[in-house]
């Protein structure tokens, strides 16, 4: 009896998991920012407490495509660590722009349309338990 009560109880917890979408499921900082590409906005990333980070993001203008590089970038390891562009030093109102990859140098493609005089932040937040890692 108490086999199946563990069992069942088990098998709740494995499928009341919430899944990510694909989207986000996958590191994407695998996209090159090309030698013509023309910066438009930088930031160095600052660390919440307790995190260590290096590096600056910059924005770049890539043809007609928009791009977030993380250069020089490395951070404190934490689980499901996301991109997102956000209108506050907060990840209140934000563009999630997919896992953060392994590298030092790694680039995002930004959706069309994000207005910049609004999304003015990229941040490094842990998606699972909600946390700030860095701002830039």
């Amino acid at each position: 009896m108490k086999y199946i009560l563990f069992s069942l109880a088990v098998s709740f917890l494995m499928i009341s998991c919430e899944s990510e979408g694909e989207l986000t499921k996958t590191e994407v900082g695998s996209t090159p920012v090309l030698s013509e590409s023309v910066l438009q906005y930088s930031g160095v990333f600052t660390p919440t407490s307790g995190i260590d980070v290096t590096g600056k993001a910059g924005i770049y203008l890539d043809g007609e495509q928009y791009k977030v590089s993380l250069e020089g970038f490395s951070i404190s390891r934490g689980p499901d660590l996301k991109v997102y562009l956000s209108t506050s030093p907060n990840p209140n109102e934000f563009i999630n722009l997919g896992a953060l990859g392994n590298g030092m140098s790694q680039t995002y493609v930004i959706p069309k349309g994000v207005d910049f005089n609004t999304y003015k932040y990229v941040l490094i937040n842990c998606q699972q338990y909600n946390h700030l890692f860095a701002i830039a």
